[in-house]
């Protein structure tokens, strides 16, 4: 069957077929099925050390002790529960955010704030990017909590999470980061670096969907309430039973990614370069968030005199997407791009393009001439 050529990596990823053997050795009764809590018999036990080479797995990509990695349902638990648990356990208090941050953080903000806890939205720079200085102004003397993510998930933009952290450190306020996006695409050691918690995920690193974790340093200043109730699982902090063949996935997702980072990344910021070389031949193209540094699959691309929805409609040839995939069915403009300052008529029709594993030099130059295509088509018809 022939298929539109995938440049949508930042929404999801195939799982790779060597996370999926491994998976598959964990579901039928053949394999290693059992409850990892059934300590009781060897079938639970043969589950639990999977559990907990897989928890390895996870911490040895963020160089982390695995007892500080609490497994969680993805990326929007994870957050939910640094941004909840962390007013909770410390009884209230400030936070501090990003106007661009993924809606798993605004929403939790949002939350909070309806909870009676006060939320500082920072504005970014026009590339993007939450300026160090911003958040060192925002500060407050009740301020308990910073939460800035490590790269957008709209334009792939990283923001300079080891100032941020740092300025948090001297203050002794916990700083939380989603790197969702991230995680196995740029080098993030918690030992070198001042973070505090650290949502991460399978699904955007070759992974199944449905299972993620909080990374939760331990210190004694820092705390999490569990949110979800009922057997105290994960040391307390996030109940219910381990899905076994998703958490594995993740551990050998994570090791995957590990082991070929430097070498994957060059090859996808290669093939990137050469979309926005052939994009860039039209007229009236720009890319959002400008020169700043980016994750190496990322290309948010803005196309003057031409709506979004339609480009997306008339671009059959290619799966990508015109901002985050949580917020796809929305006709509003980005809200990030919006927050960066991008004019509604270049918000509208801008698309995000994100290059993967999978994709090809062949995938490129067809999305090329597919993109260039349908924009002059679009124009003239306009």
């Amino acid at each position: 069957m022939s298929q539109a050529v995938y440049l949508d990596y930042a929404a999801t990823t195939p799982v790779d077929p060597a996370v999926v053997d491994v998976m598959v050795r964990h579901l039928g009764p053949e394999g290693t099925f059992a409850n990892p809590a059934s300590r009781s018999h060897l079938y639970g036990w043969l589950a639990e050390e999977a559990v907990e080479n897989a928890r390895r797995q996870v911490a040895d990509v963020l160089n982390a002790d695995p007892r500080e990695i609490v497994w969680t349902s993805g990326a929007t638990e994870a957050n939910n529960l640094a941004l909840k648990g962390v007013i909770e356990a410390r009884g209230g208090g400030h936070v501090i955010t990003g106007a661009t941050e993924h809606k798993a953080v605004l929403d939790a903000c949002k939350w909070l704030e309806q909870q009676g806890h006060a939320v500082t939205y920072l504005k970014p720079a026009a590339d993007g990017r939450i300026s160090p200085d911003s958040v060192e102004e925002a500060l407050r003397d009740d301020t308990v909590l910073v939460s800035v993510m490590h790269a957008n998930n709209e334009t792939g933009v990283i923001n300079d999470i080891e100032a941020i952290g740092g300025l948090c450190r001297e203050r002794g306020v916990l700083f939380h980061t989603d790197a969702a996006q991230s995680v196995g695409k740029l080098s993030l050691d918690v030992q070198a670096m001042p973070v505090d918690l650290v949502s991460v995920c399978a699904h955007k690193v070759y992974g199944p969907k449905g299972i993620g974790a909080l990374y939760v340093r331990r210190a004694p200043g820092v705390k999490v309430a569990a949110q979800i109730h009922g057997g105290g699982h994960e040391r307390g902090m996030r109940s219910g039973t381990l899905p076994t063949h998703q958490i594995v996935g993740m551990g050998e997702a994570f090791a995957l990614a590990a082991g070929q980072r430097e070498e994957e990344g060059a090859r996808i910021a290669a093939l990137r370069d050469r979309l926005w070389q052939g994009i860039s031949e039209l007229e009236g193209v720009s890319i959002n968030g400008g020169e700043s540094p980016r994750l190496p699959g990322h290309l948010n691309v803005a196309f003057a005199d031409v709506d979004g929805e339609m480009l997306l409609t008339a671009m059959n040839g290619v799966a990508v997407s015109s901002g985050s995939a949580c917020t796809s069915a929305s006709l509003e403009p980005s809200y990030v791009l919006k927050a960066m300052g991008v004019p509604d008529d270049l918000a509208h029709g801008s698309i995000r393009f994100s290059v993967g594993r999978f994709t090809t030099e062949a995938d490129i130059e067809s999305a090329v001439q597919n993109v260039i295509d349908v924009v002059k088509r679009l124009r003239k018809a306009g």
